[in-house]
């Protein structure tokens, strides 16, 4: 799988200690430290950190995912979570609280997380799956339908 095909999924190992939270923490000091920019398998995707508050917890969590640009400074992200059965936890937190922070290159701003249905990611889907295979190979593992979310720069 080429790193490009990743992107629109969640980057993550596993939940066992030493896991996605290292794997995790070490991908957003890279970003940090590289302008947005990650080597390995994430070489050449486009990354964005979002900033979401646990809606249980009150917990801010930074989390990076791979996004798809959208233009006009939007973005789509996808809760594929490698095609589990289950949404990923930070599905529900842009629930609870869709305005968010978030990180792309150098910069931080405040976006609205708002998912998309019905015609709408009928529109996007075919085109996320095109630019990152590994979406649709995802959406085939799982009986749920893959959420998809654009995040846009409040007007």
């Amino acid at each position: 799988m080429t790193s490009t095909s990743k992107a629109g999924e969640e980057i993550v190992a596993d939940s066992a200690p030493g896991g996605a939270s290292d794997f995790n923490t070490k991908m957003i000091e890279e970003f940090r430290a590289n302008g947005g920019r990650v080597g390995g398998p994430w070489a050449g995707t486009t990354l964005i950190l979002i900033h979401h508050i646990g809606a249980r917890s009150g917990t801010e969590r930074v989390t990076p995912l791979g996004c798809s640009l959208q233009g006009d400074g939007r973005f789509a992200i996808v809760a594929s979570n490698g095609g589990s059965p289950a949404h990923p936890d930070w599905y529900y937190n842009l629930k609870a609280s869709p305005r968010i922070k978030v990180e792309v290159g150098a910069q931080t701003f405040t976006v609205l997380a708002e998912e998309l249905d019905g015609t709408a990611r009928a529109e996007i889907w075919p085109k996320l799956v095109a630019e990152y295979p590994s979406v649709g190979e995802y959406q085939a593992r799982t009986t749920r339908q893959i959420p998809v979310f654009m995040l846009t720069r409040p007007g």
